[in-house]
């Protein structure tokens, strides 16, 4: 499948299962989100994926996805390719707190805002404007080129940092990407064309 880009958020992580803000604090998988890692794995074997290249971020709920989902395609020891621009937002003073005991302290609707919006950030962090400042780039120098060449390339990252890449691959609105929720485990399979337009795109979770 040439032109292939394959974006998949990290299973279900020690710090989503408690409904702490993560951020780029590293933590790992829970039982949960190792099977959500095998079984993206499986789903992407039939339909007969073989990747070239893979790019995760310098988290390790990542990289063990990453890791687990090449297991399950027999592709241990794929070329990767671990870097920063990828990791999730940073939530800053959040960080490491009960969203639910965020929204009693400031409200239902701030909290939405933050964690939500486009550019609010929350206190001391990022917002997704900001992570996309910085994922962007990198995907437009390093992972786009490589699609571009015809290779199949697997992206295992966050739910922040994948909507920002959604965000630009589908060229949502800040508006838009206020509703779009990536789930854990789920690929997300894009077909682009030679400019890097979307020709197709096929969501496993919808697809069953």
């Amino acid at each position: 499948m040439a032109n292939t880009l394959v974006l998949v958020r990290h299973g279900q992580s020690e710090w989503n299962l408690k409904n702490l803000f993560t951020g780029w604090k590293d933590v790992d998988l829970t039982e949960a989100g190792i099977e959500e890692a095998h079984e993206a794995g499986r789903m992407l074997a039939a339909r007969g994926l073989k990747f070239d290249l893979a790019f995760t971020s310098k988290l390790v709920r990542a990289q063990r996805t990453l890791d687990i989902i090449l297991e399950e395609l027999g592709q241990a020891g794929l070329e990767t390719i671990e870097d920063e621009a990828l990791n999730e937002r940073d939530y800053g003073d959040l960080t490491g707190l009960n969203k639910d005991d965020a929204r009693a302290r400031w409200g239902e609707e701030q909290v939405h805002i933050w964690r939500r919006s486009f550019d609010v950030q929350p206190p001391g962090g990022e917002s997704l404007k900001d992570t996309a400042a910085r994922t962007l780039p990198f995907y437009v120098a390093r992972i786009l080129p490589q699609v571009l060449a015809g290779r199949t390339v697997l992206v295992a990252a966050h739910g922040n940092s994948l909507r920002a890449l959604v965000m630009e691959l589908e060229q949502m609105t800040p508006e838009q990407i206020i509703k779009l929720n990536i789930a854990t485990g789920v690929p997300i399979i894009y077909t682009l064309d030679e400019h890097g337009g979307v020709l197709s795109k096929v969501d496993l979770e919808a697809a069953g």
